[in-house]
């Protein structure tokens, strides 16, 4: 009886979920359904009417399934709220350790019951502790959520933070970049001479690299939600505007909805021009897409579905193109398109803040890392002996 009434609240839940459908991954709901209690579920669905970003709030889900899922195994309890100090620092304490402490001490760091009840659900891979900004999103998510429910708790306490510093100086943990390298100029000819045919999934792929490229290097959450309504035709441009008489060049405006850094309300958009929306324009007649989602999955047998493609299937094309074109797909993911343009930018001598006005970076220090990569490559300072 009593695990029939489980069953049927892990269905309950299921429904419920049903309607954040186009916020929550497809193939997670049926994990989060059974992770989540009744509570984290409305909450939930209180962020998603209050219009809270798609992007936020998948992360938010994510991040509580794993914290609801951590805390039964740590604690032998689900999540209270608000959470204890105690609970704040024993999950810092499993999640950033020393290694070589670990290697003494096996007791040092997670539990190896935690650890392996993580692994079974499908939701830790890292082998090592984990990445420091993982845990500091996690904390914050935990925050907010807690905040959501009009409870305060321990987050902003010096003790937390205290911890938090040494953990992370302990963990040792280099930082990685979420591309190990950026798909520039001559990566991105590589992936498209590899999406050269004209069956649909070359269309679609190779209009999806040159808009996600072009367009400032979008990320591949907001590539995969854009939509037809999204685009807009503007009056052609001059190939040179320094020329009045050179030839004119399709433009086509893309408007962009909530972002990581952009709201709605922000009317924030980006420009193509030339050859990207060409390619776009010829994907969208050969699929006879006039409304709805931008780029759609296409089954084995060439069949357009009506959904679109998830995030991930936007790294995966991108890795899929990679390995046809003879280049490491382990070396790049979507992201890559993100770094790769601004550092493109630089090779071709375009000042940042330009660059930013298309990539819409908001952090000057966050856009200059991938920016001076490439214009250090270009100056004389790394030259002075050779």
């Amino acid at each position: 009886m009593a695990r029939k009434k489980a069953t049927d609240a892990v269905l309950k839940r299921s429904e419920e979920l049903d309607a954040l459908d186009a916020v929550l991954p497809f193939d997670r709901r049926d994990q989060l359904a059974a992770l989540l209690t009744d509570d984290d579920v409305a909450t939930l669905k209180h962020l998603a009417s209050e219009g809270m970003g798609d992007n936020t709030l998948r992360a938010l889900a994510s991040d509580l399934g794993y914290l609801e899922a951590w805390c039964q195994l740590a604690t032998g309890a689900p999540l209270p709220w608000p959470a204890p100090e105690s609970l704040l620092l024993k999950f810092v304490a499993h999640h950033l350790w020393d290694p070589a402490k670990r290697a003494e001490d096996p007791s040092h760091g997670m539990p190896a019951e935690v650890e392996s009840g993580l692994r079974s659900q499908r939701l830790l891979r890292a082998a090592g502790p984990h990445a420091p900004d993982t845990v500091r999103r996690r904390l914050t998510s935990w925050s907010i959520l807690t905040r959501w429910r009009s409870l305060t708790g321990s987050f902003d306490g010096p003790s937390l933070k205290s911890a938090l510093r040494l953990a992370v100086r302990a963990s040792a943990r280099p930082r990685q970049r979420k591309s190990r390298q950026a798909v520039t100029g001559d990566v991105l000819a590589k992936l498209l001479a590899a999406c050269a045919g004209e069956r649909l999934v070359d269309l679609r792929d190779r209009a999806l690299l040159l808009a996600a490229f072009a367009s400032g290097g979008r990320r591949r959450s907001e590539v995969a939600g854009l939509r037809v309504e999204d685009l807009t035709d503007e009056e052609p441009v001059r190939t040179d505007p320094s020329v009045p008489d050179s030839p004119r060049l399709p433009c086509l405006s893309i408007h962009l909805g909530r972002t990581k850094t952009t709201t709605s309300d922000g009317g924030e958009q980006v420009l193509l021009i030339g050859r990207p929306v060409m390619a776009l324009k010829h994907w969208l007649d050969d699929a006879g897409i006039n409304e709805g989602p931008v780029f759609r999955r296409i089954d084995q047998w060439g069949n357009i579905d009506r959904r679109t493609l998830t995030p991930q299937s936007v790294n995966l094309i991108l890795k899929s193109r990679c390995k046809q074109a003879g280049l490491d797909p382990t070396l790049f993911s979507a992201h890559g398109l993100r770094s790769g343009y601004l550092t493109e930018a630089a090779n071709r001598g375009i000042p940042l803040p330009e660059a930013m006005q298309q990539s819409l970076h908001k952090s000057v220090t966050q856009a200059a890392r991938y920016y001076n990569d490439g214009e250090r490559k270009q100056g004389r300072a790394a030259r002075l002996i050779t």
